[in-house]
């Protein structure tokens, strides 16, 4: 076949709790197969090979790369196990797709970025916030223009849900929201307003059963002149929660887009009001509530074969995420000195 039609050979490594989203999306698109699975506990590697038929099911990465002929690695575990893993599919001459945060040091990240532009192989951090169909439409409304030059915008998590229930380990990590969660918020204000070059961030721990910060508070300049307040929280009291939905405000010099609760988009200005519903499709496979992350992930995996048959570069390759690892480390910076921090380096 030719390159753009050929049927890709996949695997993923690391088959816990988030991975079963990616099983179920590799399943449903077109123009791949999941070949291997692989993860230490082999109980968890078969039952991640029952969602995709067929495929192989390995416990020891090396092994399976040395056995399985593959285009690709989705790399599904926790950050530790980032930089090994997407080095040993570069010297094998495989890309790999990675997932969030893509790594605990910038030189992690540096390393991972060099390995597969030395091996020609391309690499993709899994931003799957930058694909949830709410978000898309607020960023194609300021692409379109609607609202003039943006000036301003405010992003906000906040939210009761009990994200240990599922990710017991998450509790005991020193460094939790900022890089847990934050870091998608912060990739899509790069997205929607541009690079930023300072911020100022405040962390606060709400549960006393966690180790590291549960809340942040972050203020952001960007390049043209456009400020942004990005604000997240693992213990807001609420009803309805509205987890897992992010609230967006963007205020422009001609107009304002708002993203509400519900998934209901807002664009107003010039003495218009137009406000539709933005709500994501529910995957066969979905789950009431859960369907915008997991729809997300298929949009994520789609965008990563569209760059495999040539049809796009990739929006959130491993060299893209450096930036918005620098706002994640330039946070941490700033909550620990309590002083405005430029991305880069201490102001």
């Amino acid at each position: 076949m030719a390159g753009g039609d050929r049927v890709r050979r996949g695997a993923v490594i690391g088959c816990g709790y988030f991975a079963r989203n990616h099983l179920h999306a590799w399943a449903g698109l077109p123009g791949v197969r999941i070949a291997a699975v692989c993860d230490r506990d082999r109980a968890r590697a078969e039952a991640a090979a029952a969602i995709v038929a067929g495929a192989a099911v390995h416990t020891d990465a090396e092994a399976m790369l040395a056995a399985e002929n593959l285009d690709f690695v989705d790399i599904v575990t926790t950050v530790e196990g980032h930089r090994p893993l997407v080095e040993l599919a570069a010297a094998r001459g495989v890309g790999a797709i990675c997932q969030k945060p893509f790594a605990a040091t910038r030189e992690d990240a540096e390393a991972m970025v060099a390995a597969c532009a030395a091996a020609g192989v391309p690499l993709m951090v899994h931003e799957n916030f930058r694909w949830q169909a709410p978000l898309r439409a607020v960023a194609a409304a300021i692409g379109q223009g609607a609202i003039g030059r943006p000036t301003y915008a405010r992003l906000s998590f906040r939210h009761g849900f009990d994200i240990y229930a599922d990710q017991p380990y998450l509790r005991t990590v020193p460094r939790l929201a900022i890089l847990d969660l934050g870091i998608h918020l912060l990739d899509v204000a790069r997205a929607l307003l541009g690079e930023a070059t300072r911020l100022h961030c405040r962390t606060q721990r709400i549960d006393p059963g966690v180790t590291g910060e549960d809340a942040a508070t972050i203020a952001l300049d960007h390049r043209d002149g456009a400020v942004s307040l990005v604000d997240f929280c693992f213990a807001t009291t609420v009803v309805p929660d509205p987890f897992p939905q992010t609230t967006v405000r963007v205020e422009g010099d001609r107009g304002t887009v708002e993203l509400f609760p519900g998934h209901r988009l807002r664009i107003s200005g010039d003495g218009r009001m137009e406000e539709r519903d933005v709500t994501p499709p529910m995957p066969p496979w979905g789950t009431p509530g859960r369907h915008l992350i997991q729809e997300s992930v298929i949009e994520t995996q789609r965008h990563w074969l569209d760059a495999l048959a040539g049809g796009r570069p990739l929006e959130t390759s491993g060299a893209d995420n450096l930036r918005t690892l620098d706002l994640v480390f330039a946070a941490y910076d700033s909550a620990e000195s309590g002083r405005a921090v430029a991305v880069g380096g201490k102001a």
